[in-house]
């Protein structure tokens, strides 16, 4: 894996991608912040070599380096899943590369399910904690070692100083930015409504499909990291009705202004 980083690092610094600040992985509730973005250099996931590809329709496959509020930024315009049939190595892949580039701090966006009753779809979630249900870790690999410690701890995965600011950022806007515990499963299909009884009676206030591979790598690289989710749907096993995808993208478009605003400000604060 040492030469495969080692080869897209090269790449993307011919192109233009030097030293950034800070990494962002837009999720959805996120795509239109790339609109907020000085950007000065782009290139196709499928052009970079090593990266895997984004399959989701509604994900897009770029890499984007540029200003926001200040600061060098280096962009996933999409991202990887497990359930697309990517590993976990690949899915977090594009973490290692940006952490070589440069990055002292990773910023996730996602959508997620509120399991939480007193969450509504359509609100955010500030994550505190999360809970991983997708069966492997992203550190289990023959060689690891050599890119970090093996045993990364995980007592504070989420950096305690950014969410403060988030916190802060949703109180001057006046955004409704709940706190909570996120659970990551494999996906793609949705739930059952004793998985989300079950999700509920382990302690998680949301679930989604992504994010906690990539902060879990980026504990291993020492990154600090943080990350917010979009409560799409709401996940009542008492009154469960079908979620249409469509949905799903309406509730997360609807949440974007508040989560962009939330990310320039934290941005800019940084």
């Amino acid at each position: 894996m040492i030469k495969y980083i080692t080869e897209t690092t090269d790449y993307l610094i011919s192109k233009g991608f030097e030293n950034p600040d800070i990494g962002i992985i837009l999720g959805t509730g996120l795509g239109q912040l790339v609109d907020e973005i000085d950007i000065l250099h782009e290139v196709s996931y499928n052009h970079i070599p090593n990266f895997p590809t984004a399959t989701v329709e509604f994900h897009k496959g770029k890499l984007i380096y540029g200003n926001l509020e200040g600061k060098k930024v280096v962009v996933m315009q999409g991202r990887f899943h497990i359930y697309e049939g990517y590993s976990l190595q690949d899915v977090t892949y594009p973490v290692r590369i940006m952490q070589q580039l440069g990055i002292h701090t990773l910023l996730v966006s996602n959508a997620a399910g509120a399991i939480n009753l007193n969450f509504k779809k359509g609100e955010l979630m500030l994550i505190e904690d999360h809970i991983n249900l997708q069966g492997s870790s992203p550190l289990a690999f023959k060689g690891v070692e050599h890119l970090g410690e093996r045993f990364a701890d995980m007592s504070a995965p989420y950096d305690a100083d950014i969410n403060s600011k988030f916190e802060t950022i949703a109180k001057e806007h006046n955004i409704n930015l709940h706190k909570g515990v996120y659970a990551s499963v494999v996906g793609p299909q949705l739930e059952t409504r004793a998985e989300y009884r079950m999700l509920k009676t382990i302690g998680a206030d949301a679930v989604g499909m992504s994010t906690v591979p990539e902060i879990i790598v980026a504990n291993h690289l020492k990154l600090k990291a943080a990350a917010v989710s979009v409560l799409t749907d709401e996940c009542d096993p008492n009154n469960l009705k079908p979620v249409d995808i469509n949905d799903i993208l309406a509730m997360a478009a609807k949440a974007e202004p508040d989560m962009i605003t939330l990310f320039k400000e934290l941005i800019k604060n940084l």
